[in-house]
């Protein structure tokens, strides 16, 4: 909740009226796509390879969706939307080099690219600041557990919830007992899924 939400509220201080992308739509990336609704954003853009992860999406806030899987260009896509040369705010939430590049190439003039996903140690992006940084004044941001402050954010959050504003029911794919934990961890990894729960009888 706090690391998604936060990531757009807190780190990128998403504002009124600005367009966002974000790559990934599990439960990181859906609460990041509700913390830009929050925000008042103008147009979320949601990217994925799961159909379902992307209706999914939408429940959450996000305004449009793109299959990464359907379309040729995935940035050429993301600016016929906003109309411009690219977004204010890229979010990355699943920590691989080929989508954290991406998240960088969605950004239009001044726009910053927002690393929440943790990648592999050692990873290098490929990004030319002279072409693809210094024209047009882009920057990149790492981001950890969304900048939140507990005291603060956890409380707020809640209110939301209590209030309707904020979805956390949907987060919830399945229930699951402990003995099916291995079963939890394969659907995880199939990404099908947002969130497996356990319960205890």
């Amino acid at each position: 909740m706090v690391t998604g939400a936060g990531a757009a509220i807190n780190a990128a201080r998403v504002g009124v009226g600005q367009d966002v992308v974000v790559i990934g739509c599990g439960g990181v990336g859906l609460n990041t796509v509700q913390g830009a609704r929050l925000a008042g954003a103008r147009r979320i853009i949601a990217i994925d390879l799961q159909p379902a992860k992307l209706e999914l999406a939408k429940k959450f806030g996000a305004t449009h969706t793109i299959n990464s899987g359907g379309v040729d260009d995935v940035v050429a896509a993301v600016q016929e939307i906003t109309g411009t040369s690219g977004v204010h705010a890229s979010f990355e939430v699943i920590g691989l080099k080929a989508t954290a590049e991406l998240a960088v190439r969605v950004l239009g003039v001044g726009g910053t690219a927002y690393l929440v996903g943790m990648q592999r140690v050692g990873t290098v992006l490929d990004i030319e600041p002279i072409s693809e940084l210094m024209p047009f004044q882009r920057s990149i941001e790492g981001v950890m557990m969304g900048s939140t402050n507990f005291k603060r954010d956890v409380p707020m959050f809640a209110d939301y919830y209590l209030q309707g504003r904020f979805n956390l029911d949907d987060l919830v794919s399945q229930t699951i007992t402990l003995d099916e934990i291995n079963e939890g961890y394969e659907e995880l990894l199939k990404g099908a899924i947002a969130r497996s729960v356990i319960v205890f009888d």
